[in-house]
């Protein structure tokens, strides 16, 4: 099938690269040139294990391209997926639809014959019905049906989400959409992955509760953690002995600095401001998100009563500063609250990330950037743990402590433990929960 895949964002460019791997033509398609760009040279404008490689492959079987030109990817496309950003409005905490609706008027004025269009972009409910009006409105004329398809991607492993899926939702109005969205998902069916046709509200609902869910595994499990330093339990067994639980299962129940990046964040705030203006308020949710935003500045407390109560003046060096490892992603992480709070205390800041450098040098001004934990460790006063690379999971303790000033570890995410830190020569270690 001919896909015409809007945006190349995360999403879109994931989506539209694992299509191309089905044996369908995708054209990918942005108004960024510098995107186009890249992509044309064969450079993924993000990081994503295994994505150029995927890429490379599709491109050179003639079946992925990357263009400018919306009008000529759409002609004749049987498929046309919505895949722009829906970051959260400023000031109301909605989601941002101009977006989607600028892309649905440019793909109503270039449709050729029938298409689906579908929304691949995490959208409110109700988004979809507005999408087909705006092209309706635009086109009375125009053959065409709308679907939803909410993505399920986690970063650092989307490759293989996308090609071995828990489930694949399609919310479609039409048995002639459901028909040609089942061609497209084809490959899946075949080897028996769940493909779950709803309508349209549904799916697009789905989306928001489950990183709602999701997002409220791991607020919760921080503030047990919490708890358990209080009374002297231990996080990690406790987690455990949850995760055991069939009914609950362990994914999610990793204490840790809070949660953050491109969706959760975002999506509990739309799904908060969903069920206020349907005078429904989701009062889990929006606990969730206080309690979250509380969770990032307790870390900051823990940092700096490591310090003796101050970190003016102290060298802290902070290992990752991404959301989560294996990408480049810094969309609210917890380090966009923590490291300002230290540079604004006066510390002297150096941070070490196998990605995310690109993206942090703006966003964390005043901090200094190296490549090597054990450089950035010599004459520090503390070392800061905050995402869990691979690298930072076998770091040498001992060698760590002896290049300190002060050997001293906050480590956010549980990676090693006071025993080991303290036979590796650490004066003072602190982690979550324990």
């Amino acid at each position: 099938m001919k896909i015409a895949m809007i945006g190349t964002g995360y999403v879109g460019l994931v989506s539209g690269v694992c299509f191309s791997d089905f044996g369908h033509d995708v054209v990918c398609v942005d108004k960024d040139p510098r995107k186009i760009e890249l992509l044309m040279a064969g450079k993924a404008p993000i990081y994503e294990p295994g994505l150029e490689d995927l890429m490379s492959k599709n491109v050179a079987a003639g079946r992925l391209s990357f263009s400018l030109d919306l009008a000529a990817a759409v002609a004749g496309a049987d498929a046309v997926f919505i895949a722009v950003g829906t970051p959260t409005r400023r000031g109301d905490g909605h989601a941002d639809l101009s977006y989607v609706m600028a892309a649905a008027e440019e793909i109503a004025a270039a449709l050729t014959g029938y298409a689906v269009v579908v929304t691949k972009s995490t959208v409110p409910v109700g988004t979809n019905r507005a999408v087909k009006q705006v092209i309706r409105k635009a086109r009375p004329e125009a053959e065409f049906d709308v679907s939803s398809n909410p993505e399920f991607l986690r970063e650092g492993a989307a490759i293989d989400d996308f090609m071995r899926p828990d489930r694949v939702v399609v919310g479609a109005a039409s048995e002639r959409a459901r028909e040609v969205m089942g061609e497209i998902y084809r490959p899946l069916f075949l080897r028996e992955f769940p493909v779950l046709y709803t309508d349209l509200e549904t799916a697009e609902m789905i989306k928001y509760a489950a990183n709602a869910f999701l997002a409220t595994k791991i607020t919760f499990i921080n503030e047990i953690a919490q708890l358990c330093e209080r009374v002297g339990a231990d996080i990690k067994q406790v987690s455990r002995g949850m995760g055991l639980d069939g009914r609950i299962g362990n994914k999610f129940l990793h204490a840790g600095p809070g949660y953050g990046g491109s969706c959760f964040p975002k999506d509990t705030q739309a799904l908060a401001r969903m069920g206020q203006d349907n005078a429904v308020p989701m009062q889990i949710t929006e606990t969730v998100i206080k309690v979250n935003d509380e969770i990032k500045r307790r870390m900051i407390d823990k940092i700096t009563d490591l310090c003796g109560g101050s970190v003016n003046g102290k060298v802290v060096a902070i290992l990752g500063v991404t959301f989560k490892p294996n990408t480049d992603d810094m969309r609210d992480a917890p380090a966009l609250t923590i490291v300002p709070a230290l540079v604004g205390g006066g510390a002297k800041v150096r941070v070490v990330d196998p990605q995310g450098r690109a993206e942090g040098e703006a966003l964390l001004p005043g901090v200094h950037w190296m490549d090597d934990a054990y450089k950035a460790a010599q004459k520090a006063d503390c070392v800061v743990i905050l995402t869990e690379w691979n690298e930072f999971r076998a770091l040498d303790l001992a060698k760590l402590a002896k290049k300190m000033a002060t050997p001293r570890m906050a480590d956010l995410r549980n990676i090693y433990s006071a025993k080991d830190a303290k036979k590796a020569g650490f004066e003072a270690y602190v982690s979550v929960g324990r």
